[in-house]
């Protein structure tokens, strides 16, 4: 397994919109375990494949020690309304005010191929909407209402 280079805000490949992927393949396996230590070195909650340069539609989330792989992710509900400060990975050193549901119902396919869902509130649902974005090309600073720099948070 390998830890992968995390691409930053003004590389392309960040605003393309990636491809569903057709077949679980090695490699696609390997994208994967190698997106779980990208994220555990990187102390983050959720991956995106085009964060590291594959434009396929992957997405991986961490939190509360619950580990989700999801393949072709697609939310099919939501609910209610939070805003909260939001950061990226790819946009290091920024923060921003989002609105996003307080609740999210997502399906997608598990390496297996299998089809799941999975439902989340607060953070999950934030996660889930903030990372399955990146699969079509947006950030959270285009939904930002409000930027801010890390030292504004500190004081906050």
């Amino acid at each position: 397994m390998a830890i992968l280079n995390i691409l930053k805000e003004g590389d392309e490949a960040l605003r393309k919109k990636c491809r569903e992927v057709e077949e679980i393949t090695p490699r696609i396996l390997r994208l994967l375990d190698d997106m779980h230590d990208t994220l555990e070195k990187a102390q983050g909650v959720g991956l995106a494949a085009p964060q590291v340069g594959v434009l396929r539609r992957i997405v991986i989330v961490e939190i509360d020690d619950k580990k989700y792989e999801m393949i072709n992710p697609v939310i099919i509900d939501k609910k209610g309304k939070q805003e909260e400060i939001e950061a990226c990975l790819s946009v290091p050193n920024k923060y921003g005010s989002v609105v996003r549901p307080t609740w999210a119902k997502v399906r997608a396919m598990n390496r297996n191929g299998e089809i799941y869902e999975v439902e989340g509130e607060g953070l999950m649902a934030r996660c889930f909407c903030h990372e399955l974005d990146h699969l079509d090309g947006i950030l959270y600073i285009d939904k930002a209402k409000e930027m801010y720099d890390p030292e504004d948070i500190e004081e906050a």
